[in-house]
């Protein structure tokens, strides 16, 4: 994506070397925390980067995320504790262009096995617009570029192959558990393929295929299952609409019979809001599972993603 892309500052590097391992075990509370636990050590760069190291790796990982319950991914900075934390891990799990300063700290690090996400699936361009007929309502050029799209989680089919090669990656980085790596690896491809069925079952018969979001994070999702994502600020989540695009939007919501205006919970939702009383429409939560926090509508990926099903359902008028 690199919407807003900055290179690690050279003293922060510097400080991380200067830290070493010495300074990294004495403070076993740091979240940032990986080397030397006695398992294979994986830093993940943010939730759904952990939760497949978690499922993956059972009980031989020791997994630790360099983006915290509730921050923001797209925006994180690496301290230099966690520069340092990286270069000690035996692994680190990764999404190529989606935070920056991960990509800056990992192409500078010796750990032997980098794992990128992104080189796992196929990746897609995608603007503010994503499937369907859509485009169609707009009259004007689209605000944001088109990007690489890294939001591959959110679409279970994709997620599922990066899960196998994260697998193999495990199996090759860590023999000895090898057996195991492979047996949680089917478990968790088959749930991942039972959930879109869910999916595909759920959103089948519905009034309207076209929902709007603050941020297009669910290009991935709508293709999948024929629908079609409209989103206000486009792949960067913080950016702002144009009243452009604003216009176009509350035509296509009256032209499509959409009802909701989707915002997620670690970006502010008054831009949402706004939108959403100007053409007489209501709010819901739809997560793109960037992180779990309090207000998270479930404890774990599938439970969200369960959530977002019903959402979806209930503002296109499932049948």
């Amino acid at each position: 994506m690199n919407v807003r892309r900055r290179l690690i500052p050279a003293a922060a590097i510097t400080a991380a070397t200067a830290l070493g391992l010495g300074t990294l075990t004495a403070c076993s509370g740091d979240k940032a925390e990986a080397a030397n636990t006695g398992r294979f050590d994986v830093v993940a760069s943010f939730y759904p980067m952990a939760f497949l190291a978690e499922r993956i790796g059972g009980s031989h990982v020791h997994v630790t995320s360099l983006t915290s319950p509730g921050q923001e991914p797209h925006d994180l900075e690496l301290s230099p504790r966690q520069i340092a934390s990286l270069q000690d891990s035996d692994a680190v799990l990764y999404l190529k262009n989606l935070q920056p300063s991960v990509d800056d700290a990992v192409a500078q690090s010796p750990v032997g096995t980098k794992i990128d996400a992104a080189s796992l699936t196929t990746l897609e361009q995608h603007g503010n617009e994503v499937g369907g007929h859509a485009a169609a309502h707009d009259t004007h050029e689209n605000e944001e570029s088109s990007a690489k799209d890294p939001h591959i989680w959110l679409d279970p089919v994709r997620y599922a192959q990066v899960a196998q090669g994260v697998g193999k990656a495990f199996e090759k980085a860590d023999p000895r558990h090898a057996a195991d790596y492979r047996k949680n690896t089917t478990a968790l491809v088959r749930q991942l393929t039972d959930l879109d069925q869910q999916f595909k079952h759920g959103l089948a018969h519905t009034k309207t295929k076209v929902f709007i979001t603050t941020h297009a994070a669910f290009g991935y999702l709508a293709e999948r299952y024929g629908l079609t994502e409209e989103a206000i600020n486009g792949l960067d989540p913080e950016s702002e609409p144009s009243a452009a695009r604003v216009k176009d939007l509350e035509t296509m919501a009256g032209a499509d019979g959409v009802t909701t205006v989707f915002y997620e919970t670690l970006v502010s939702d008054r831009t949402a809001k706004t939108i959403a009383s100007d053409a007489g429409l209501r709010t819901d939560v739809l997560d793109p599972i960037e992180g779990i926090t309090a207000k998270s509508r479930g404890r774990d990926y599938f439970s969200v993603q369960e959530a977002n099903l019903k959402a979806l359902q209930q503002a296109l008028g499932s049948k």
